[in-house]
């Protein structure tokens, strides 16, 4: 039986995320249910679509991967079913899929029209879950739904590169647990852009000239303890899904704060990376 993940902005005090568990169990007994997160912000598309493009690949293929988030239907937010590197994605065609879409190509998208067979007003517990049980007892997407080859396009979620490839503007995209700020500029981009120049990092007013692979590369583990720079120590680091990412070593959000706070910085708010050409240097 194919492992179902359900990604949601449902949050952990109502009753959604057990009754759509319990439809999962009702339509298949030997299911397997994965939670990635109910935390998302309520109708927050570039969270859901970074939060899902980065859990989904450490599932085997066939996984059908269940997105309630912005999920009513109406004419202008239709459902799909989404065969895409090996996976399967069920949700509503409000731009989250396009994330994943701009870098792997879709096998296969369905615009799903069963509706006409099941009342619903809770489209992730009626509808999602009927097409998340056929395909996962082996059924073809064409059953429950009609083939297309658009689907809608998130905005702000790629970065912009200036003519002469001197800059990269981005942007946040989404702030973690910890406070941490992603944006939208991914590793490939910029070393495909800046061919091993020097850069500056502009934040607001802060400004990183380095960028870290790991947390504790910003802290000189050769000095002893108590003259160590690390509380508060700022940071840029390409994370474990090679975006760039701005952060506070050890960060307490709760307490000190985190690099969001700390930084001013919130979702869509501009990060840009500067070139410094070799004429300027000197």
């Amino acid at each position: 039986m194919a492992i179902i993940t359900l990604t949601t902005d449902f949050g952990e005090k109502d009753h959604f995320v057990g009754a759509v568990k319990g439809a999962i169990y009702t339509e298949m007994e030997d299911a397997k249910i994965v939670d990635i997160s109910h935390s998302i912000s309520p109708f927050h598309l570039h969270e859901a679509a970074y939060i899902i493009q980065n859990a989904y690949k450490s599932f085997p293929p066939g996984s059908i991967h269940v997105i309630g988030v912005d999920s009513e239907l109406n004419p202008e937010n239709k459902h799909i079913a989404v065969l895409m590197d090996g996976h399967y994605f069920v949700c509503a065609d409000n731009g989250i899929i396009s994330m994943l879409t701009s870098e792997i190509r879709p096998e296969k998208i369905v615009e799903i029209n069963i509706h006409d067979r099941i009342i619903s007003n809770f489209p992730v517990l009626d509808v999602f879950v009927k097409v998340a049980g056929h395909i996962a007892r082996g059924g073809t997407l064409e059953v429950i739904g009609k083939p297309i080859s658009e689907i809608k396009e998130l905005t702000g979620i790629r970065p912009v590169v200036n003519n002469n490839e001197s800059q990269i503007i981005g942007n946040v995209i989404y702030i973690d647990n910890y406070g941490n700020v992603i944006s939208n500029i991914g590793r490939k981009l910029f070393e495909s852009v800046g061919k091993g120049r020097e850069f500056l990092i502009n934040a607001r007013s802060e400004k990183f000239n380095k960028i870290h692979t790991h947390y504790s590369d910003a802290i000189n583990f050769e000095q002893p303890p108590e003259k160590r720079e690390e509380d508060g120590k700022r940071l840029a680091l390409w994370n474990s899904s090679q975006f760039l990412e701005l952060a506070i070593y050890k960060s307490n959000p709760t307490s000190v704060g985190g690099a969001a706070s700390l930084f001013g910085l919130e979702f869509r708010d501009t990060i840009t990376i500067n070139f410094i050409s070799e004429g300027v240097k000197g």
